[in-house]
Parts: C-alpha cells; sequence; structure tokens
C-alpha cells in the first residue's frame, strides 16, 4: 500500500454523515440502549441492595443535611470509611465488569453503518458483532486497557479528555484493520496532529448529543445514547480507508 494523505474533510460533511448513520439505525440505537441500561442498573441495584451501599450513602447525607455546613468533616469522613469498606469495593467491581461485558456492543455499529454503505440487510445479529468468536476477548481485553488508565488519570483536568482524543478510533481500527491496541492509538495520534479541531469539534458535539437527550427529551436519551458510536465512525470513515494509511 502507498502512503497518501486523503484530503481534509469538513466538520459539517463529518456532523452530517453521523447523524445520517444515526438516524438510519434508530430503532438498533434504541435496541442498544435498552440492552445497555437494563443490564447496567439491574447489576447496580443488585450489588447496592446487597452491600447497602446506597443506603450508607443516604444515610452519610441524611446526617449531614441535620447538622449543616459544621457537619462537612464528618460527612467526608463517612464517605471516605464507605468507600473504603469492602462492601464498596465489590460493588464497584461489579459495576466495572458490568462495563467491560458491555462494551462490545458499541463495535455491532460498526458493521451496523458499513452494511448501510455497502447497501447490504442489515440483521439483528450484527448488534452483536462484537461478540463473535474472539471479538469479546479482544475488545474486552481494550477496555480494561483503556478504563485503566482513564482512571488512574481522572482526578486531572485535561489528561482524561487528550486520552479520549487519542484512542478515539482505535476500537474501529480494531474492528475494521485488525489492528493491535498500540498500533491504533500510533495511527490515532498520527490523525489527531492532522484533523485536530475536526475530531474536538465532532467529539464535543457527539457526548452533548449523547447525554443531552437524557436531559431535555427524558426517554429520548433512548435514542441519544449510542449516537457516539455514529460520530466515531463518521470520523473514521472520513479520515481513514482500509486502502489508505498514514
Amino acid at each position: 500500500m502507498q502512503e497518501k494523505y486523503p484530503q481534509k474533510p469538513g466538520i459539517d460533511f463529518i456532523l452530517k454523515q453521523a447523524f445520517f448513520y444515526w438516524n438510519k439505525t434508530l430503532v438498533y440505537q434504541l435496541m442498544f440502549s435498552v440492552i445497555y441500561l437494563t443490564l447496567f442498573f439491574t447489576v447496580f441495584f443488585y450489588f447496592s441492595g446487597q452491600y447497602g451501599i446506597m443506603d450508607q450513602f443516604f444515610g452519610a447525607m441524611s446526617n449531614y443535611m441535620k447538622v449543616g455546613p459544621s457537619g462537612m468533616e464528618q460527612y467526608k469522613t463517612d464517605i471516605s470509611t464507605i468507600i473504603a469498606g469492602k462492601g464498596f469495593q465489590n460493588f464497584y467491581l461489579g459495576i466495572v465488569g458490568t462495563q467491560i461485558f458491555l462494551y462490545p456492543l458499541n463495535l455491532g455499529f460498526f458493521q451496523i453503518f458499513r452494511k448501510i454503505d455497502l447497501k447490504e440487510p442489515v440483521e439483528l445479529r450484527d448488534l452483536f458483532a462484537g461478540y463473535n468468536g474472539l471479538n469479546f476477548f479482544r475488545y474486552a481485553s481494550y477496555f480494561i486497557f483503556w478504563y485503566f488508565l482513564y482512571s488512574f488519570i481522572a482526578q486531572t483536568l485535561i489528561l482524561p479528555i487528550f486520552w479520549v482524543l487519542i484512542t478515539i478510533f482505535v476500537a474501529p481500527l480494531m474492528f475494521f484493520q485488525n489492528k493491535t491496541i498500540f498500533e491504533g492509538i500510533a495511527l490515532n495520534w498520527k490523525a489527531l496532529k492532522m484533523y485536530f479541531i475536526e475530531i474536538l469539534v465532532c467529539t464535543i458535539v457527539a457526548v452533548l448529543f449523547k447525554y443531552v437527550g437524557f436531559g431535555i427529551f427524558l426517554i429520548g436519551g433512548l435514542f441519544t445514547l449510542p449516537f457516539w458510536n455514529a460520530m466515531i465512525y463518521s470520523l473514521y470513515k472520513t479520515i481513514f480507508t482500509e486502502k489508505v494509511r498514514f
């Protein structure tokens, strides 16, 4: 393959393309959200009830509300005690494990969008493409790696944003071009240097649209939650091709 740099895309084109893919797959967007949120909150409430996590947090908050501002130090101590407890650690591991299990569900949208491009019929099983064969272990391993580093730098302001931007194309590069995690990050870095403004603006739009649905449209958030995948695919398709590399 010869090295070639594609023509720089316009932000408006990328956004229109992302909304096109999202609009064409609303049924699958809804199915994704229902499956994801049902499993996530089932595990959340199970472990919360098992270890009394929410009761402990509400209890600490109730004590603070009774005492007022003078009880802030005690409130911080109570929260720290809850978080340090074995029950909360098990609760946290249960939530993270659920996120790891559900992450490959996002990859199904890449297959669905590609089928739309190829004018092939989309099937329900396409949504679960990330779970086929060894795919689950590849993408689950990537998410563990991604989440571990994200959690490590989460206390800073800029680094988490940078980490998202520098890994935004890793999943589609793994899915479409069979790249390794580190090969994907290297290609992502080159793309980010060339298309920083486009990637940043589209990422901001995707995040806002993804979560604003719950804040403004409530139930409509079930349709906007997976929009992030449409934006990633639109960016990926515009910047990369399987025939062209950096």
